[in-house]
């Protein structure tokens, strides 16, 4: 059985929120894409493929900017009770989900990570900033100590918009590269903030799946090993020597064997082959990004297995990717 470990769709009560919100770019996107929030419509794209599953989680905008303070709680157990319903009732097509965490709440979302958990969900879906801000910032540690003591896996969603400019002068993004290079980017620097804060070490428990092969990682393999062990070589104003001191291990052992990452690089075979080659064998699982594609719903599922499928690699590990690697994080069992 494939298990599509990283794939989206709205259920009902929160679409309704972002379509009254009138959020602007991202919501543009979710709103055109039918089978994201039509579960009719996301059968139908499940059903055309042999021996396949889905894992639902929400994709965007990040609940912290459609609601403030408590009121991301609310959003938060809007969504989740969804996934629960739609679950119980589609288990052979959508056979779990994933909770979204309302890091941006009061408590940093700890109270409804535990409540979703306990009412199913395999892990928690967070985005690599919050409204702005990073990840390793003190008010977000209840939910990093949450996960660490829960054990279930934090699926990582870059969250970029065109307010983040490409330059200093301007004062938003231009052509979309805040998404098609800026998430790439936002999805490693998120990960260095938690490897280089200390979270990584703070919380050992702590399973991360990072998604679209960790973004840029994989490319720059050199540059997080070489290059980073001189850190503080290039910055005058500070010694950044002490922050290697403090570290358990080598940067690059962070990035290649403390984190997991999917298969979802929007069908590109080099992206596919250079994630393979970075991570560990026994953190990558198979993910399509489903249904963020110009077939509203069906290439990137389609290409991806077409392009696993064709890889060599003895079965046993084609096993875990497809979905051994996600029952072992997660503790559930899939059917065959």
């Amino acid at each position: 059985m494939r298990i599509d470990a990283y794939t989206h769709f709205i259920p009902d009560g929160i679409f309704k929120k972002i379509v009254e919100s009138g959020h602007a770019d991202i919501g543009k996107r979710v709103r055109e894409i039918p089978c994201i929030h039509d579960l009719d419509a996301r059968k139908k794209v499940v059903d055309q493929f042999k021996d396949y599953a889905q894992i639902l989680s929400y994709p965007m905008p990040p609940l912290e900017l459609l609601a403030k303070g408590e009121q991301i709680n609310e959003f938060a157990k809007i969504t989740n009770d969804g996934f629960v319903d739609i679950c119980a009732k589609n288990s052979d097509r959508f056979p779990g989900w994933v909770a979204e965490a309302p890091i941006g709440a009061p408590d940093a979302g700890a109270r409804e990570c535990e409540r979703a958990i306990k009412n199913g969900a395999l892990g928690v879906q967070i985005h690599t900033n919050i409204a702005g801000k990073p990840l390793d910032l003190p008010e977000f540690e209840p939910f990093w100590e949450t996960m660490n003591k829960l054990g279930k896996p934090v699926w990582l969603h870059p969250a970029r918009a065109a307010n983040f400019p490409d330059y200093l002068t301007e004062k938003k993004s231009k052509y979309e590269i805040w998404w098609t290079f800026g998430w790439s980017y936002e999805t490693a620097a998120a990960m260095a903030r938690l490897v280089f804060s200390g979270i990584m070490d703070k919380y050992p428990n702590l399973k991360i799946i990072t998604h679209h092969f960790g973004g840029i990682v994989p490319m720059l393999e050199g540059r997080i090993g070489p290059g980073w062990d001189q850190l503080g070589a290039r910055t005058s104003d500070e010694d950044l020597s002490l922050v290697l001191k403090r570290l358990k291990k080598r940067p690059l052992d962070y990035f290649k064997h403390s984190f997991y990452a999917d298969t979802a690089v929007f069908g590109g075979e080099p992206a596919t082959h250079a994630g393979l080659a970075f991570y560990d064998p026994d953190k990558i699982v198979f993910a399509s990004d489903c249904p963020f594609d110009p077939e509203k719903g069906t290439m990137y599922a389609r290409e991806t297995l077409r392009i696993i499928e064709g890889i060599p690699m003895d079965k046993a590990q084609k096993e875990k990717i497809w979905h051994g690697n996600l029952e072992s994080i997660t503790g559930a069992k899939f059917k065959s």
